[in-house]
């Protein structure tokens, strides 16, 4: 590796002509503070779109785009001994948005030159074209770290479009994704999204533990600076912080997502499979585990719907959210390849507090796989005039400048975040107007529980929908305990009709659900199992 001028090389070469321009190294170490800077500047001005790679590699397909490969020999401080390097992403396809990406070495800030010698083409007319393009720069990049065996980097997370960016724990497969922030997601005004213009990476110590990047976010609405401290490991945790500056001049735009996650849910045990596919079920996650203040646990299981759904749960300073893979059985899948059994699960811990907003939970059709249309957020509430407390909601907006920490945890699909019962599979069945949940219960207390202990079940059902009966078994299988309940849906007397005409549009139904020791006592053995159910009109 060499540097010129504040540009720095990777593998020892001269500095390309289409190298970006250096960055002066500083005359004080390189801060979050300064991102904050950058940001809130970016803020005060009108925004400007980044310009995007030309068109030839935007026409890329998948497969060309992902034959270019990194060569791994260049990876960024491979000969230096140090516990993580750095590989970058050529751009194209869909990642048209070229990145700047810097190295902050003690006192020095220096760029990261983009150069073709750190690819392998297997096309060398695309090579060609590349190396006769001004101002290239790279899409993203990848941190390599030897999670699963000393003497070998395995890749560790990545930061690749808009601003996406997702990490292993050990001995687990890519999966779920988090991004910096979501904006209008799911309204009828449209989704924003924002991206990572630039990034400074930290060089670690020799014997450093974690790693630091920063990053500069842009969009139409807002600007933000980002700090991520990275720990490798079982899990691998994420130390977030970000500060968010309101554009001058932007659109009263609806709602932010905070620690937005993303994942896939094409299918899973409720549908039996699906005709023409081998494998039982299909998802990089099965649920949506949220605690609130009070300590209280809840698991919403993922569907994938006929129409988006949007889910709000009201929580005042959450504790923690998350999207979980609980089933963690290579037979549940029997994909080899695809390795589903093996996503990350992913956690949110909030840090600091949060004040009063709601967890989005949102749920896009999908015909295949290859689309991820699951997505959940948080989003603060917008403070109100205590001047003017009759502020009609479309005059609401938020702060001009908002800070907010947490820490993401990408755990192994097995792991568990408290002591309850967890709820393990939801299947329902339907025979005319009646329709049948089967809610599974296992671990926490309730694998040692002894039959007779006298459990009880709670089980709550929205108005007009009517509890026929439930039922409560040992699950000698799992040594947890199977929860049946019956309703009927009330489809000739015209209350759903009635509902839809009042509320202009699709009524959602809640069902909630969790299992106690004895009818009078406060406390549940069990998280609350929470199913919303969407109506929509015939």
């Amino acid at each position: 590796m060499s540097s010129h001028d504040g540009i720095l090389v990777p593998g020892g070469r001269a500095a390309a002509l289409f190298t970006v321009p250096c960055n002066a190294g500083a005359a004080a170490p390189f801060t979050f503070a300064d991102v904050q800077a950058k940001a809130q500047d970016l803020a005060s001005t009108k925004y400007t779109p980044t310009p995007t790679v030309p068109e030839f590699l935007t026409k890329l397909n998948y497969g060309e785009w992902s034959s270019i490969r990194y060569l791994p020999e260049k990876a960024l401080w491979t000969d230096e001994s140090l516990p993580f390097t750095v590989q970058f992403f050529h751009p194209g396809l869909y990642y048209d948005r070229p990145v700047r990406i810097h190295i902050v070495n003690g006192d020095t800030v220096e760029d990261v030159a983009f150069d073709t010698s750190l690819f392998r083409y297997e096309n060398e007319d695309l090579a060609r074209q590349v190396a006769q393009t001004k101002d290239m720069n790279f899409a993203g990049f990848r941190l390599h770290y030897p999670l699963n065996s000393a003497t070998y980097k395995d890749e560790l997370a990545i930061f690749l479009g808009a601003s996406y960016f997702r990490a292993l724990a050990a001995d687990t497969h890519y999966g779920i994704y988090s991004r910096g922030l979501a904006i209008d997601t799911a309204t009828a005004q449209g989704e924003e999204f924002p991206y990572f213009k630039e990034f400074w990476i930290v060089k670690p110590a020799p014997d450093a533990g974690d790693i630091t990047v920063y990053a500069l976010m842009d969009s139409e609405s807002m600007a933000g600076a980002y700090r991520f401290i990275i720990t490798p490991g079982s899990p691998t945790v994420m130390d977030v912080k970000c500060a968010l500056f309101t554009r001058k001049g932007a659109k009263n735009f609806q709602k932010i997502g905070l620690a937005p996650l993303t994942s896939m849910f094409f299918y899973g045990e409720e549908k039996n499979g699906r005709p023409g596919d081998y494998r039982p079920e299909v998802h990089n996650s099965d649920g949506l585990l949220y605690v609130n203040g009070e300590n209280h646990w809840f698991w919403s299981p993922l569907a994938n719907p006929k129409r988006l759904t949007v889910n709000t749960f009201p929580l005042q300073n959450p504790r923690g959210f998350g999207l979980l893979q609980r089933d963690c059985d290579f037979k549940s899948y029997q994909d080899i390849d695809a390795s589903y059994e093996r996503r990350p699960s992913l956690w949110v811990e909030p840090q600091g507090d949060w004040g009063p907003g709601q967890l989005n939970l949102v749920e896009i059709p999908t015909e295949d796989e290859m689309h991820d249309n699951i997505v959940a957020f948080w989003t603060p509430d917008k403070p109100r005039d205590k001047n003017n407390p009759a502020q009609p909601e479309a005059e609401l907006r938020y702060p001009d400048t908002q800070m907010y920490s947490w820490k993401l945890y990408w755990m192994q699909p097995q792991s568990t975040q408290h002591e309850l019962g967890r709820i393990t599979s939801t299947r329902i069945s339907r025979s005319g107007d009646t329709m049948t949940f089967h809610v599974d219960f296992a671990g926490g207390a309730l694998a040692t529980l002894p039959e007779d202990t006298g459990l009880s079940s709670i089980v709550e059902t929205p108005e007009p929908i009517p509890l026929l009966e439930k039922k409560l078994i040992r699950n000698p299988a799992t040594g947890g305990w199977r929860l049946m309940f019956t309703i009927r849906l009330p489809k000739e007397d015209g209350v759903i009709d009635s509902l839809m005409s009042a509320r202009k549009g699709p009524v959602m139904l809640r069902f909630r659900a969790l299992l106690k020791k004895g009818e009078n006592l406060p406390d549940p053995l069990t998280e609350t199992w929470v199913y919303d159910w969407q109506l929509q009109p015939q």
